[in-house]
């Protein structure tokens, strides 16, 4: 039986006059797109549209929340009570659900953005803010989360169905955690390094971190910066690659989808 991975990308995030990422052509090679939701960036048109382009490609749709930070393009850290985190979840997975169901659709899944993804990653507190409003939304969605991080951990304990997810572009800390942007050594720019990094974590579940070390990784999905000037490059090669090697690119299944569970 083939091998199967999915692969995501963060995307809809221009606003106003401001164009980033190159959302057109790289979501012609992802399986699933996480889209801002206009806190960290996007606004009411740029959603509507990357809805519908996702729609076009056969993609699932997915919300990207993030921290009230346009400035700060939601990476800068904030300090934020549980209470505030679930209603400003709740509060973008509306505005982002109310596009889809213009073309009777609807999301499939969430992913938290940035610095908010990387502080529920650690803070249980956060992260079970996250889940909930999630499954307050909505009990069917799949809820993305750092592989091994406490988001997956809350996800869990409501029931949710969640998704470990690695990245093609970053580097790993020996605690599992990403390492900070403000690193220099923060980000793989080197193609060739991120398919070897990311075929490792796919098959062998693994990954080397900065200190040499080797750790343990479960890989459900795989994420390629979109706002990053190599997104373009990184998704298309590591959708050849992978399928050369017999890893073929599918949105993850739901449980409730699946006629062997």
């Amino acid at each position: 039986m083939k091998q199967t991975i999915d692969l995501n990308s963060d995307i809809g995030e221009s606003f106003g006059a401001y164009q980033i990422g190159n959302d057109a052509e790289v979501i012609k090679y992802i399986s699933s797109a996480n889209i801002a939701c206009g806190y960290h960036a996007g606004d009411h048109n740029v959603m509507h549209e990357t809805i519908k382009l996702a729609l076009k490609h056969d993609v699932r749709i997915g919300a990207h929340p993030g921290l009230p930070d346009l400035i700060g393009f939601g990476r800068r850290v904030i300090q934020v009570e549980p209470k505030d985190v679930y209603n400003f979840i709740i509060y973008q997975l509306g505005a982002i659900e109310g596009f889809a169901k213009l073309y009777d659709s609807s999301l499939f899944h969430v992913k938290p953005h940035g610095a908010l993804f990387n502080m529920a990653s650690k803070d249980i507190e956060l992260a079970r803010a996250i889940a909930e409003a999630v499954y307050d939304f909505n009990p069917q969605l799949l809820l993305y989360g750092l592989a091994g991080g406490k988001l997956v951990q809350a996800g869990m304990e409501l029931g949710l169905q969640v998704v470990e997810e690695v990245f093609a572009d970053r580097t790993y800390q020996a605690d599992g955690s990403l390492t900070p942007r403000t690193a220099p050594n923060a980000l793989i720019t080197d193609f060739d390094e991120a398919l070897e990094r990311v075929y490792r974590m796919i098959l062998k579940g693994e990954v080397e971190a900065t200190d040499g070390s080797s750790i343990s990784i479960n890989a459900q999905t795989v994420c390629v910066h979109g706002d990053s000037k190599h997104a373009l490059d990184f998704v298309k090669r590591i959708k050849l690659e992978l399928e050369n090697r017999n890893i073929q690119i599918k949105p993850v299944v739901k449980h409730s989808e699946d006629s062997s569970i």
